[in-house]
């Protein structure tokens, strides 16, 4: 039984040193995967980070805007106040 068992190991390692050059495609082909993958990993942080940098902007522009608009209505309260102040003083 030993026999036979070493006899399949050593024909299992002539066939892997005849195909050394598929070790070294398989190994070619794991680094582009890898190098893909990072690539892509890095361009979707990017995105990411550009995403919510722009929806900060933009929350940012939009509270300014009501802010801007509750002032303005507020200056507006207070013109029709005092408008209907002096309205109501001179009946």
């Amino acid at each position: 039984m030993k026999k036979i068992a070493l006899s399949l190991l050593a024909v299992s390692a002539l066939g892997l040193a005849a195909c050394g050059g598929t070790t070294s495609t398989a190994t070619n082909n794991v680094a582009a995967d890898t190098n893909a993958t990072t690539t892509e990993a890095n361009t979707d942080v990017g995105n990411a980070a550009q995403s919510a940098a722009s929806n900060a902007l933009d929350a940012g522009l939009n509270g300014a805007s009501d802010l801007g608009n509750a002032v303005s209505n507020g200056v507006s309260d207070g013109a029709n106040a005092t408008n209907n102040a002096i309205q109501n003083a001179t009946r």
